[in-house]
């Protein structure tokens, strides 16, 4: 065990969605202390059964895992601080600095973001030198990449210690620059965009375009569906960043905003691109 990973004992999880319990859990079946938090407790409750839960059916002996009622109370003692919220950078901001206060001196802090500036989420919270990103994939329990993204002014201490803890989760660490997308979230929203496009000029059925990025691409799965995995809201936002940055290319369409405008978000509200039951499978039109 490194230097890096027994500087952490306890990780604390701010946000209790799809990724943050994923987190959760990974950090727990890695035996680690885990504390987790969000503004809807019932939120963060339902993170921590679904953590227990799914260590129980990978019949691992789990860690400590327990609700924390505040950003406070969760960062307190925390000696690494992982949020997974909204992708907003003034909420991932003011979640930074509460934790930031909260925190000890040598608190890590770390940003899941798919795209949004770590240097500006650190600028924000006031202690650049302690936030690194973390970028977990979804499903986080199953997805192996954790993209360790370096701010302008993220110190090494920090960049070691997310390395660290993303290998001890299971995960395998890529380092990248602070610039819009980072690497996996660039390329997944270029291939998406098009996927979009293609739909949009009726090149092809959703299925038709899917099935291609599988068979032919040999992708496990299509970009289509990944959209609606990913959460059409959640990719609007990361495409808006990446247009801001790189121009046209990376404009939404317009039926990606009219499927946002209309509440069809994936598979999180029953339909986006596709229909899902309440267990998140498909529904064949």
């Amino acid at each position: 065990m490194s230097a890096a990973d027994q500087a952490v004992q306890t990780i604390a999880v701010v946000g209790g969605g799809a990724m943050g319990r994923g987190i959760a859990y990974c950090a727990m079946a890695a035996g680690y202390g885990v504390r987790v938090t969000d503004t809807n407790a019932k939120s963060a409750e339902a993170a921590r059964d679904w953590a227990i839960k799914r260590a129980a059916q990978d019949q691992i002996t789990s860690a400590n895992i327990v609700v924390a009622d505040s950003i406070e109370k969760a960062s307190a003692g925390a000696d690494l601080v992982i949020e997974a919220v909204v992708e907003n950078l003034a909420v991932k901001i003011a979640v930074m600095r509460a934790a930031a206060g909260a925190a000890g001196s040598k608190t890590i802090l770390a940003t899941n973001t798919s795209g949004m500036s770590v240097t500006d989420i650190g600028t924000g919270a006031g202690v650049p030198e302690r936030v690194v990103g973390m970028h977990f994939f979804n499903p986080v329990h199953r997805m192996k990449l954790c993209e360790i993204i370096v701010g302008k002014e993220t110190g090494e201490q920090a960049i070691a210690i997310a390395t660290a803890v993303a290998s001890r989760m299971g995960k395998t660490p890529v380092r990248a620059n602070d610039t819009a997308g980072f690497l996996a979230s660039r390329l997944n929203c270029a291939l998406g965009n098009e996927a979009l496009k293609m739909l949009e000029q009726e090149v092809g059925s959703a299925e038709a375009i899917d099935t291609a990025a599988k068979l032919g691409l040999n992708h496990p799965m299509g970009p289509l569906e990944l959209l609606d995995l990913v959460g059409l809201d959640v990719r609007l936002a990361a495409l808006n960043t990446l247009s801001s940055a790189y121009g046209e290319r990376f404009a939404p369409t317009k039926i990606h905003r009219q499927l946002v405008d209309e509440g069809r978000l994936g598979v999180k509200s029953g339909r986006g691109v596709y229909r899902y039951g309440p267990d998140g499978k498909k529904i064949a039109d």
